[in-house]
């Protein structure tokens, strides 16, 4: 990996003092090939992620409960379902907990808002993926004024100390901003138009959503400014290119799971034992 970065991919994206005015989303950070190559490395390096993960659920089966928990958070066409299908459709699906997080429900409403969240942490042993996530309470509330400043303006360090909570609990955060220009999503939705196969990801609100663009990029700017800590810090992904967006994120949970120093688990039997019965069977 490192023959194709010039520096780690946690470094090439840390979200710390970077202002999304000056973002370029078309720029590919860190790393030092072109499509092609990385389309090759996407292959071998889910490869490698398909192995670390396989270890992060056989240790959960055998009681550790550790988990990794990959947030992805992004306005509409930024990526977020491409990064689900491409990466972590690599690893097998039975050690993976998905959760996508729209409008809530009525039930939900009548609850916290990180009430839903809870109930979607990964289990031990498991790699969780949210699709948007707790953030949407500092994003899309706040830019649409769906509740009052005075309540979504303490959530940032209830955010904070929420997830500080789960970093104590064994669960690692990767948490990653996608961002793509105002012209690559117009592009986006065009062809989500113009493909029927498409039709059903395209929502006429994402049209309207567009008008909102300076209002979404203050607060997000304040959602990195904010949120972005030690324990669970974030990594801003410019995300013009997809296949920039799907490998880097493959980097960053390889990097997390290799942290956790995983090796398989040992047999809490008698191997030779086991061998013997099993030539006698």
């Amino acid at each position: 990996m490192a023959l194709y970065w010039s520096l780690p991919v946690t470094e090439a994206l840390k979200a710390d003092g970077l202002r999304l005015a000056e973002l370029k989303t078309s720029s590919t950070p860190g790393f030092t090939g072109d499509k092609k190559l990385a389309q090759e490395l996407l292959i071998e390096r889910g490869n490698v992620l398909s192995v670390l993960q396989e270890k992060l659920y056989a240790n959960g089966r055998s009681g550790d409960k550790r988990s990794v928990l990959l947030v992805l958070q992004g306005m509409d066409t930024a990526g977020k379902g491409g990064i689900v299908r491409h990466v972590i459709g690599s690893v097998d699906p039975q050690g993976v907990d998905h959760a996508a997080f729209g409008v809530p429900t009525e039930e939900e409403r009548r609850h916290h808002y990180l009430w839903r969240i809870r109930k979607q942490l990964p289990r031990g042993g498991q790699l969780g993926v949210f699709d948007r996530s707790h953030y949407e309470d500092v994003l899309v509330v706040r830019v649409h004024e769906l509740v009052p400043h005075a309540e979504w303006e303490p959530r940032y360090d209830e955010i904070n100390q929420f997830e500080r909570e789960l970093t104590h609990e064994g669960i690692t955060l990767i948490k990653v901003a996608m961002f793509v220009s105002l012209d690559e999503q117009k592009k986006r939705l065009r062809q989500r138009l113009e493909r029927p196969d498409k039709y059903w990801k395209f929502n006429p609100s994402d049209i309207d959503e567009r008008a909102y663009w300076p209002a979404y990029q203050a607060a997000y700017q304040d959602m990195l400014d904010r949120t972005s800590t030690a324990d669970a810090p974030w990594y801003v992904l410019p995300a013009d290119h997809k296949w920039y967006a799907r490998l880097a994120v493959t980097e960053l949970l390889i990097d997390a799971l290799e942290k956790l120093k995983l090796d398989w688990p040992p047999a809490n039997f008698d191997v030779a034992e086991q061998l013997r019965r099993l030539d006698k069977s």
